[in-house]
């Protein structure tokens, strides 16, 4: 198929609107329903597509609609055009009048409870139409989610961008990684070792985390294995909580241990850990108005921050 075949008129905006909707909502009745169009019209628009295209884009089957191989490649650069054509939409209205618009940011466990609730509310106060959008999830989902432009900005600890090429990083600030648990933890003593904590029970990052691959490369180089006894979590209200209310031990940003007055870092260092916070944005495409005054908070509000080295 030659690429002038979808750019002589018969593909349209509309198709790969429709398109995505099967594939968000996974049926045609319930695309029908979100689009507010009659189930009819959407059953014939898409058959207009795959004419177009020479191939079927879903399987039908007695759970709804599933994308094929041809579906799947059609849909990811049907999401990438509609992203892009939102991106412009806010991009002439945020340059007409700099007052309103969306800045959607991935964020990881590091910047997420301090320097983005702060960079957050004194944007709000300057501008209150822009609409801000956090969402939380691993590094590794969150990259090609920014390249595709479905997000503007993903802040927390720098990750190694060498084999995702078309992404920048800017650094904020400095914050340790910090071994912490409860005040009252019974492993508080002088002169803990990390071998002193291999008994008690654990909450680590997910494993395709760098923060998970930097602790695992800690316990190797003092003849550990990993705890026994093991959480795997991102999520930075469930790991406070569960190091809170349990003899648990997690490693998290030191700003995290000092806004909590009942979790207290342990005296174990854990100096191989990178420190750097900061944002990965894209190489080469230009932020809107609104993620350019995010990107302005957030770089006010990390030169606020003050955590110890």
């Amino acid at each position: 198929m030659r690429a002038i075949d979808l750019l002589n008129g018969r593909l349209k905006l509309r198709h790969l609107v429709l398109v995505v909707a099967i594939a968000d909502e996974g049926s045609v009745l319930r695309a029908a329903e979100h689009l507010h169009l009659a189930q009819p019209a959407v059953t014939r628009s898409l058959r207009e597509v795959e004419h177009v295209l020479g191939v079927e884009l879903f399987s039908r089957g007695p759970r709804g609609m599933t994308p094929t191989l041809f579906g799947e490649a059609f849909i990811e650069h049907a999401r990438a055009v509609l992203a892009e054509l939102r991106r412009a939409g806010e991009r002439i209205s945020g340059l007409a009048d700099g007052e309103v618009g969306t800045v959607t940011i991935g964020t990881l466990l590091a910047g997420s409870n301090v320097l983005l609730p702060r960079a957050i509310a004194t944007l709000k106060r300057e501008r209150p139409g822009i609409t801000v959008i956090v969402q939380e999830a691993t590094f590794d989902a969150q990259a090609p989610r920014l390249l595709d432009g479905e997000i503007d900005l993903i802040l927390g600890r720098l990750n190694p961008i060498e084999d995702l090429h078309g992404l920048r990083q800017i650094t904020l600030y400095a914050e340790p990684v910090r071994l912490v648990a409860r005040r009252d933890h019974p492993a508080r003593r002088p002169g803990l070792t990390l071998e002193d904590l291999m008994d008690y029970p654990w909450v680590l990052p997910l494993e395709q985390t760098a923060l998970r691959q930097e602790l695992e490369q800690i316990f190797r180089r003092d003849g550990l294995s990993l705890p026994a006894n093991l959480v795997e979590c991102t999520s930075i209200l469930t790991v406070r909580t569960l190091v809170r209310d349990a003899d648990m031990i997690a490693a998290l940003p030191e700003l995290v241990a000092m806004t909590d007055e009942e979790l207290e870092p342990l005296p174990v260092p854990l100096e191989p850990v990178r420190r750097q916070v900061g944002v990965t944005l894209p190489d080469r495409r230009p932020l809107t108005p609104s993620a350019r005054l995010m990107l302005d908070h957030l770089r006010a509000r990390a030169a606020e921050l003050k955590p110890s080295e």
